[in-house]
């Protein structure tokens, strides 16, 4: 399957119901080589809304997911993690990036009590694969 779509991905880190932006959250949105390595796709820190740039991700070709028999999914995979001081790092698997498509990728960080560590609390979310 070839690789030469584009998709795009924003990342949106906020707290509560309500929904309130964390500025300044670290960002990092990674992907799985065919040989088990990541690589570094990019870092970022949120901005007054919460919302990093859109990242550019190397996507399979749309028109590959129209053939039967076709061995891997129509989307490229990625892994995306936010942080901020005081708040629980989240960690979320399996994000599809579509060729063509700007994901949103919301992210809920759940404040640490006093005295807690972020790198100690943490949680990891997988998105299992779409049956297209």
């Amino acid at each position: 399957m070839e690789v030469n779509g584009k998709g795009r991905l924003v990342v949106r880190v906020y707290t509560s119901r309500a929904e309130l932006p964390i500025v300044d959250a670290t960002v990092v949105v990674t992907q799985r080589n065919q040989d088990g390595k990541y690589k570094l796709l990019s870092v970022q820190a949120t901005n007054s809304s919460g919302m990093t740039q859109p990242i550019t991700i190397p996507t399979p070709l749309l028109g590959e997911s129209t053939h039967p028999g076709a061995q891997l999914p129509p989307f490229a995979i990625c892994d995306v993690w936010a942080e901020h001081p005081g708040y629980a790092m989240l960690l979320v698997e399996g994000v599809q990036i579509f060729d063509g498509v700007e994901t949103l990728q919301d992210m809920e960080l759940e404040p640490l009590t006093e005295g807690q560590s972020s790198l100690l609390q943490n949680s990891i979310r997988d998105i299992p694969g779409q049956n297209l």
